[in-house]
């Protein structure tokens, strides 16, 4: 830079609200409060929100309620009435949905915000409050707690109509001089994960398309996961290549095959488009009231829900629809 350094100044703001980094305090958190030996985490999905979810936090999820998304998870916390969280909506507006329609919700960092009429209502209503970002803004967030660092520099978000309501910031790089877009990191209070294979201890399986499991999982200061079978650890030592989140990462290990319904989880089973429509069309005839009634409220665990609303025949065709590969899902 012909021997002339270039100061980093703020160029322009984005007035959406966001939760201040902090690596430091994340880091310490992590240190005093994360079990480090192989210690049995399997729990039940009520005992898990109970102890790791409480009114206020943070939460972010991997995926979407329509692929692999923590869905049982997501519903224990709605029947729980977990209060004034604020979530991390990526990839998906109908878990965000889900966390507004029970009054769980009173913020959201929306990547993706859909056409729930029941939603804007909640926005338009000021019962709820929203920040935009985009699904790989919110990643990349995710990215940043998960390094340690403050925040990311990224080549987009900048100059669109998304960053005026964000919380990003544009500045001039201080090693060209350019405008570059910096977005602030998230540590989630807690993280749900769903994955197809997982042992007692923790160490999870995710096979097929993926978004951001392992960045999730590791900018997180609570981590549960919800899997679809608990396997033998000596399998997982086999074949540790095949590990997507270690042991000392999770807190807390539900076993909840269907766990990802109505959605699919690839190689397993199918999603399930009849009550994928019926969630939809509540919340577009305003109606979400009485679907939480018949899904969530009225039943006291994935395990009645599957049994009560969705029936094993309707399971096992689903499980039939999926084709497993040859060699993919073991």
């Amino acid at each position: 830079m012909s021997g002339e350094e270039s100061k980093l100044h703020i160029l322009a703001s984005g007035k959406g609200e966001f939760r201040a980094p902090d690596p430091d305090g994340f880091r310490e958190y992590v240190h005093a409060n994360k079990p480090k030996g192989l210690v049995n985490k399997v729990m039940t999905e009520h005992e898990a929100v109970e102890r790791f979810v409480s009114d206020g936090d943070y939460i972010s999820y991997d995926l979407t309620m329509l692929q692999r998304g923590p869905s049982s998870l997501i519903r224990e916390i709605v029947r729980q009435r977990k209060k004034d969280l604020w979530v991390g909506a990526k990839f998906t507006w109908i878990a965000a949905l889900m966390f507004v329609a029970g009054g769980c919700a009173s913020r959201i960092d929306v990547g993706y915000i859909g056409f729930s009429r029941a939603l804007m209502k909640a926005i338009e209503e000021g019962k709820v409050t929203t920040t935009e970002w985009s699904n790989q803004a919110m990643t990349m967030r995710h990215l940043a707690g998960a390094i340690g660092v403050p925040f990311l520099p990224v080549r987009f978000l900048g100059g669109t109509g998304s960053f005026d309501y964000s919380g990003a910031k544009i500045v001039n790089d201080p090693y060209t001089g350019q405008a570059i877009c910096l977005l602030p990191a998230i540590n989630p209070d807690v993280a749900l994960v769903h994955v197809h294979q997982c042992d007692v201890y923790g160490n999870a399986r995710v096979f097929g398309a993926s978004t951001a499991p392992q960045e999730t999982a590791m900018s997180a200061k609570k981590l549960i996961i919800s899997t679809e079978e608990i396997i033998d650890s000596d399998v997982l030592r086999k074949d540790p290549g095949r590990t997507t989140i270690p042991y000392f990462l999770v807190d807390a290990v539900v076993e909840a095959p269907f766990g990802a319904y109505p959605g699919c989880v690839q190689g397993v089973y199918a999603d399930d488009p009849q009550h994928i429509m019926e969630l939809i069309a509540a919340s577009q005839r305003d109606n979400m009231d009485e679907y939480l009634e018949k899904y969530v409220y009225s039943v006291e665990s994935h395990e009645e829900f599957l049994e009560k609303r969705v029936g094993l025949q309707r399971l096992l065709e689903l499980k039939r629809q999926e084709t497993i590969k040859e060699g993919y899902y073991v």
